[in-house]
């Protein structure tokens, strides 16, 4: 299987749970500025995520995901993420990014996941990585059943 996780991250703390994600997965971990949809042939599994930028995804993350022509991720499993701070208001860039997914035709695998920051540039709250960790794992058994 191969695994690629696509991240945009702007002090470090996304690109953190995007490589511990990877890692889960056996896969590989990568900036979205530098990939495009036909760079994507040949990966299995997609996992995307950003930090939120005012309630939704972060930029770089929505031009990628404007790329994404309906039916363009036809067989290829998907899940989202998110960095976040913790408040009651802070938007779910996952969510938006996982309808995207589906709208492409991605096969989505698990429920969007945000992952807490502790400020605007950090650190990640203590255990999210191991969060990060778990989350993985959860994909990859669904994606043995």
């Amino acid at each position: 299987m191969s695994a690629l996780v696509v991240f945009d991250s702007n002090y470090g703390n996304t690109e953190s749970v995007a490589a511990a994600i990877a890692d889960a997965l056996g896969g590989s971990a990568v900036l979205v500025s530098t990939v495009s949809p036909d760079s994507l042939t040949g990966v299995d599994l997609l996992v995307l995520g950003c930090p939120i930028n005012g309630w939704r995804p972060s930029p770089r993350m929505l031009a990628f995901l404007d790329q994404l022509g309906a039916g363009s991720l036809r067989g290829i499993q998907a899940a989202a993420f998110d960095t976040r701070l913790r408040s009651p208001i802070h938007g779910d860039a996952a969510g938006k990014v996982t309808r995207k997914l589906k709208s492409a035709g991605a096969h989505v695998l698990a429920r969007p996941t945000g992952f807490i920051v502790e400020g605007k540039t950090g650190p990640l709250a203590d255990g999210e990585l191991d969060r990060a960790r778990e989350w993985a794992d959860s994909i990859v058994t669904a994606l043995a059943s």
